[in-house]
């Protein structure tokens, strides 16, 4: 019997991918990936952090999509079920833009967001 098909955390768009891939391309350290997580802070009260990684941790849930790998922190995984992750250029900045499904609220900068544990039953089969 096959094992059954992993869900795949987070997603990347292909600019998304490009722009990990970039990053650590021309890491100095070595990189292997971009680690994903979050932690408490800004106006809304959640943050969007990410590292390059080098070496991966225990219990990372480990992201692999269109050429790119992604860390996601193990605290981080249950706020980030169903986000797709993108990266954009505009005339007035650039950045890796996250579309949460288990997004609350977010602060009018768009620097800091409101996250909820996802709905753990939506994903079941």
């Amino acid at each position: 019997m096959a094992a059954a098909a992993k869900f795949q955390v987070i997603s990347l768009t292909d600019d998304a991918a490009d722009r990990v891939k970039s990053l650590v391309e021309n890491s100095d350290k070595g990189a292997i990936g971009l680690r994903v997580g979050i932690k408490k802070g800004g106006c809304a009260g959640m943050e969007y952090t990410m590292d390059l990684v080098e070496e991966a941790n225990a219990g990372d849930d480990v992201v692999e999509d269109k050429g790119a790998k992604l860390f996601v922190d193990p605290s981080a995984v249950l706020f980030l079920l169903g986000t797709e992750m993108d990266y954009e250029v505009t005339k007035f900045r650039s950045g890796f833009v996250f579309k949460n499904p288990n997004e609350v609220s977010a602060c009018g900068c768009g620097e800091s967001v409101s996250l909820q544990e996802a709905d753990l039953g939506a994903f079941a089969r």
